[in-house]
């Protein structure tokens, strides 16, 4: 996303352009990645509920949130793309309110890494972690990522 700070997120927040919908998916490839062919398209309210529920001190990742919201619809598994949209909205548009935060900075992307697409990039994302006690390591030579260390002991049960 460009223009963060120009964009009302809790608009976006609150569309749900007709989701959550289930989508038959026929393409042989990807039902064999994600184990079937039924794909939830959750809506961002979805994210969000979600990534509120997670205390301090505990972390959830992205694919854990999608994991739980395609068992609580039924689905098989829950668009990958659609899902980084919709948890990086939920987190600006809390970013943007002043009251009802919710602790976007606890979800993490795969592998636990951490989100530079979040308020404030790794950077902010990285302080508010080691605040809560987690231990951020850095990764890479040229590309450097970020990760919580041992992140998987942290994880909170969606």
């Amino acid at each position: 996303m460009a223009n963060e700070e120009k964009k009302d997120f809790n608009a976006m927040l609150h569309r749900n352009n007709g989701m959550p919908r289930i989508q038959t998916v026929t393409d042989e490839a990807t039902i064999r990645t994600y184990g079937g062919s039924r794909m939830l398209l959750a809506p961002p309210l979805a994210y969000d509920a979600l990534m509120r529920r997670v205390p301090a001190g505990k972390l959830t990742t992205t694919g854990e949130l999608r994991a739980c919201l395609a068992r609580e619809n039924g689905a098989d598994f829950t668009d990958p793309m659609t899902a980084g949209i919709f948890v990086s909205i939920a987190a600006w548009a809390s970013h943007q309110r002043s009251e009802d935060k919710i602790p976007y900075w606890r979800t993490l992307k795969a592998g636990g890494e951490l989100n530079p697409k979040y308020p404030g990039g790794v950077e902010a994302q990285r302080a508010r972690l080691e605040a809560e006690g987690h231990t951020v390591v850095q990764r890479g030579r040229k590309n450097l990522r970020y990760y919580v260390q041992d992140y998987e002991k942290a994880l909170y049960p969606l």
